[in-house]
């Protein structure tokens, strides 16, 4: 019988859903567990991304994201120096000492997420 609206629904090829039933160790399900969780993703999503080749990333840790808000800070702090530069206020030399400890912090995070 069609559904209520009066036209039967038709399922291509593509759409239909394959389920899968694995069998895991306890190690290997605690692995897909805490590997999932780190990424924020479920374990379907985690594995679905896997399989289709994309990438898996975990995300930042809070101390990643604390040095990120530092570094804005920072940046700010640069920006500011600049403007006193620019001003006549502040000396060239404050803004190229600003900007050789930011780029210091930001080779000390990439250092940070490649682990």
């Amino acid at each position: 019988m069609p559904p209520a609206g009066g036209k039967e629904q038709v399922i291509t090829k593509e759409e239909q859903k394959h389920h899968l039933h694995i069998e895991l160790t306890p190690e290997q399900y605690r692995l897909l567990c805490s590997q999932a969780k780190s990424c924020g993703l479920t374990k379907r999503a985690f594995l679905t991304r896997l399989i289709e080749g994309q990438p898996v990333k975990a995300r930042p840790s809070q101390e990643i994201k604390a040095l990120r808000t530092e570094v804005h800070r920072i940046g700010v702090n640069i920006n500011q120096i600049a403007r006193s530069v620019n001003a006549g206020v502040a000396r060239p030399e404050d803004a190229r000492r600003g900007l050789y400890l930011l780029e210091q912090v930001y080779d000390q995070i990439h250092r940070l997420e490649g682990l």
